[in-house]
């Protein structure tokens, strides 16, 4: 998971308004987030075995939605540097508590990226900032329940899905390429470059381990390793 914040030229950050609640530059920054969340697949799930924890009714994020304290969705908003308490000392018992105001330490955090991610690729972008639509994008993935539950059903059937396989993250990548290349951001020859790795792994041979555990624990051995 990686967690993000905005801040100014003079390293002052701008994720909360005057009322500690986020700040228009951070919704844009979410809405630009749910608008390419399944082409950033592309540069944090890079492999095979990423695609067999981003699937429906497990802890790990499926639609594209975000909100506050809720482990069910994409991007979620920790809401702990904004409480007026010192939480530590709460939840440690005989720590001293400290008044001291961690507003500043506010993030937002994307779910989707796991090891195999290209960390300096997926943080890199813009797009809410430059996107008109990025402050109502905002407002309408957000979710305020739990969409793994079967009775929101209904709020999940109006939200957008990651991908489900290296094949159709390049896809989606493919398809929104000109916004990663606008402005040099990206070299052409990287997004080419990074839509023939997804591709060329089997894809068969990754669907068939989901209902194969022994395939599917070779699979993670030969992409997951540490050393």
């Amino acid at each position: 998971h990686i967690h993000m914040r905005l801040t100014d030229t003079d390293g002052r950050s701008v994720m909360l308004d005057k009322d500690r609640k986020l700040s228009t530059d951070a919704l844009r920054m979410i809405g630009g987030l749910m608008a390419l969340a399944p082409a950033i697949t592309a540069f944090g799930n890079t492999n095979p075995t990423s695609y067999f924890r981003l699937v429906p009714h497990q802890e790990a994020p499926t639609n594209v939605c975000w909100g506050d304290r809720n482990r069910s969705v994409l991007v979620r908003v920790p809401l702990g540097w904004t409480a007026e308490r010192d939480m530590c000392a709460e939840l440690n018992p005989g720590t001293i508590s400290v008044d001291i105001d961690a507003s500043h330490k506010q993030t937002v955090e994307i779910r989707s990226a796991d090891c195999s991610a290209d960390i300096y690729l997926l943080i890199a972008a813009r797009y809410g900032f430059e996107h008109k639509e990025s402050l109502e994008i905002a407002h309408k993935t957000y979710v305020d329940v739990n969409i793994h539950d079967s009775k929101n059903a209904e709020r999940v059937k109006d939200l957008d899905s990651l991908p489900y396989s290296c094949e159709a993250s390049a896809e989606r990548l493919y398809d929104d390429r000109a916004i990663f290349e606008a402005k040099g951001v990206f070299a052409p020859a990287l997004i080419d470059g990074m839509i023939a790795k997804l591709k060329s792994y089997d894809q068969t041979e990754a669907e068939a381990a989901k209902n194969d555990p022994a395939k599917m624990l070779e699979i993670v051995r030969r992409f997951f390793y540490c050393g």
